[in-house]
């Protein structure tokens, strides 16, 4: 019988066991000589010497419906199939996790499949933009960033642009700032209610004023099917440039204009203290588009992708598994202080 014929998802024990399979050296065709765990909220990722593995969790929550098999099965393959874009030569494929009559486990085996694994080309971790930034060496770096900059850049340079209106477009970005004004105000978070709520309103005016920027960028076909978390930690830089980890799960969350997935990675470079390394990147993708997206607009974004993280580092409080919360705190707090109001120009 095959995993679309109905085999059923493994219970909470089966998945534990699952994980403790994949958690051993002897369970790889590629023979490691150990296997580092890392358990994130969907997904146990196993590192294994050259390779790594991951496996999703049975998850529904919301914009993500990892519950059935056939679900986790899809969700690898446009893992894979979208990440290739960027990164063709990471991400290797999908697997199978198969079991046995006996109920023992196997990668690709001959027994039916209960799940599905991404597999992945593991990469030195001290090569990844945020490591090299980290270490100081942003400036010695220039050369292979900027490499990576223009690898991105071509890819926005032959995106296809995406058939939204200007007005859903103001409306999607519009919901978000609602919901991270309502978040970021909660007062259990402590966080300055009284600039959230400055940094919002001022957001939710400039949609409204500068309505035509925002027309403008949809009819020149500037919304594409993006990345959709570009951040320094997914940017890898030797021996040639790849970009990891796009938002698979949900289409509407990597669909945006370049110069909002470049505002991020600028705002999180310079959280990180290299902010000439988001001008790097917003330089090579001028050069490869013939595109220069307004300053005023590009600040709008910076401001939009901040209270995002605000919000995405506030939501760490409510999860009891948080060993740490004031770090996550801190972290909002962070994302919050480098937004400032942004006012339309023609206002």
């Amino acid at each position: 019988m095959c995993e679309g014929d109905g085999v059923p998802v493994p219970a909470q024990r089966d998945a534990a066991d699952a994980v403790s399979f994949l958690s051993r050296p002897a369970a790889y065709p590629e023979s490691p000589t150990a296997v580092q765990v890392i358990e994130t909220h969907m997904s146990w990722v196993f590192l294994a010497d050259a390779d790594v593995y991951k496996l999703k969790k049975a998850i529904r929550h919301d914009e993500i419906d990892f519950s059935t098999a056939n679900l986790r099965r899809h969700n690898c393959q446009e893992e894979v199939r979208l990440n290739r874009r960027l990164a063709p030569r990471v991400y290797l494929g999908v697997v199978a996790l198969t079991r046995d009559a006996g109920g023992a486990f196997a990668i690709g085996g001959d027994g039916p499949a209960v799940d599905w694994l991404v597999h992945m080309q593991r990469l030195p971790d001290n090569r990844h933009l945020d490591a090299v930034i980290g270490a100081g060496g942003a400036r010695a770096e220039e050369p292979r960033i900027r490499a990576a900059a223009r690898h991105l850049a071509q890819f926005f340079a032959t995106a296809t642009p995406e058939p939204i209106s200007a007005g859903a477009h103001r409306g999607v970005l519009e919901r978000g700032v609602k919901a991270d004004r309502e978040m970021l105000s909660d007062p259990r978070y402590g966080l300055p209610r009284t600039r959230v709520d400055a940094l919002a309103c001022a957001q939710l005016a400039f949609l409204h004023d500068c309505a035509s920027l925002f027309e403008a960028r949809v009819s020149a076909g500037r919304i594409v099917e993006g990345h959709g978390d570009l951040r320094p930690e997914h940017i890898w830089l030797d021996p040639e440039p790849a970009i990891l980890d796009c938002v698979e799960f949900d289409r509407t969350l990597r669909t945006m204009d370049p110069a909002d997935e470049l505002a991020f990675l600028a705002l999180e470079c310079e959280r990180l203290g290299a902010p000439e390394v988001g001008d790097w990147f917003i330089e090579a993708y001028i050069e490869a588009t013939g595109d220069t997206p307004p300053m005023a607009l590009r600040r709008f974004y910076r401001v939009y992708r901040a209270l995002r993280r605000a919000t995405i580092a506030a939501r760490h409080l409510d999860d009891p598994s948080v060993s740490d919360p004031e770090r996550f705190l801190e972290r909002a707090r962070h994302y919050v202080n480098l937004a400032e109001p942004v006012t339309c120009p023609t206002a």
